[in-house]
């Protein structure tokens, strides 16, 4: 679709540089009806560049395209309108360039946005601490073993992780294909906070762009329909806040060294399980940790809410590793699936794989 719809810009110049030709007698262009001036054939000229440049700039996926390419269809109809009889047609591709570069300006706001709290959000207080053997004692046999695997001791601990991912999801138990999805991710361990966004490929033609964040206790989603029409929202109350801080809770093998920090509390269960409580504020949730004899984990499951309100009911979540991999000298759980554990029957609705990851970006 990109080929084509740079294609269609690109002929639509091409059509105004006639003009430009018809007007200097550069050439004799029977086909072409338009009777023009010198001076308007330069304004056809100037269209045509304009359009020109914003095929290219669209091509090489350039952020600011859209701007040229509101520039250029303003100059465009301009000259249709003075030719409406003969040169109407060319409304059509203008309208078509025109859907295009409004879904491409509200795709540029939203990651505007994103990129804005990405920055508000990224850590600002003093560098952690190493874990060392002896600061990770109080903690259950399964959890120390965990971090032992993880490689986390006597390293720099990891107070921010970024982390470019690949989803396949089913966004309601009945769907049976999988949307395909990219999202990037920034969390941070202390003041604990993420920023999670992903582009949903549902169609040909047709995505959602999303972002969930977690700050201050408090959390927040927010998903549009092709960057421009919202289609869900929620957050702010305390369903949504607890959910947010179980999801961060459940992540929190992406950033092991967060494990002895104040806001975590640990219970024992037996040598391969431990439970979590995490408090933010007036946010309080928890989680239960399960561990192989390895040190890997193998799921973590937290009774969460599945919407807000009044009426949101609690079911267990279910995170279950798939497999591990190194990170810049960290073990982590590369792979992995997401299941809601209902009445009807199990819904797995993500499949997700970390696929790069950076340690304390500022």
């Amino acid at each position: 679709m990109k080929t084509v719809f740079t294609l269609l810009i690109l002929l639509h110049a091409l059509i105004h540089l006639l003009g430009f030709v018809k007007a200097f007698q550069f050439a004799e262009l029977k086909d072409f009806p338009l009777q023009i001036s010198k001076p308007v054939g330069l304004f056809w000229l100037g269209s045509a560049m304009v359009l020109l440049t914003t095929g290219f700039f669209y091509f090489k996926e350039n952020p600011y395209w859209w701007l040229f390419a509101f520039v250029g269809l303003i100059l465009s109809q301009v000259l249709i309108i003075s030719q409406w009889s003969a040169a109407k047609f060319g409304t059509l591709p203008n309208l078509i360039i025109l859907v295009v570069a409004i879904i491409s300006y509200a795709q540029f706001n939203f990651e505007k946005k994103i990129a804005e709290e990405i920055r508000e959000t990224l850590p600002s207080s003093d560098p952690l601490l190493p874990l060392t053997e002896s600061s990770i004692q109080h903690l259950p046999i399964s959890v120390r073993r965990w971090l032992q695997y993880s490689g986390v001791i006597g390293r720099p601990a990891i107070q921010s992780v970024y982390m470019q991912q690949s989803y396949q999801l089913k966004l309601k138990p009945e769907q049976k294909n999988w949307y395909t999805a990219n999202a990037t991710q920034l969390s941070v361990t202390n003041p604990p906070s993420f920023v999670w966004s992903v582009d949903v490929q549902m169609m040909p033609m047709l995505y959602a762009f999303g972002r969930d964040k977690f700050v201050e206790g408090k959390g927040e989603m927010l998903i549009k329909l092709l960057s421009l029409l919202p289609v869900a929202k929620d957050g702010y109350n305390p369903q949504f806040n607890e959910a947010a801080l179980q999801r961060f809770l459940g992540e929190l093998v992406w950033y092991p060294s967060a494990a002895v920090l104040d806001y975590i509390e640990w219970k024992e269960i037996d040598n391969n399980k431990a439970e979590a409580t995490m408090t933010i504020g007036q946010t309080k949730g928890k989680g239960v940790f399960e561990f192989d004899d390895e040190g890997k984990l193998l799921q973590f499951t937290a009774n969460r809410y599945m919407s807000s309100g009044a009426d949101a009911i609690k079911k267990d979540w279910v995170v279950r590793t798939l497999s591990y991999k190194e990170f810049n000298g960290v073990q982590l759980p590369n792979k992995c699936n997401a299941t809601w554990v209902l009445e009807s029957g199990d819904w797995t609705w993500a499949l997700f794989e970390v696929d790069s990851v950076v340690f304390n970006i500022h």
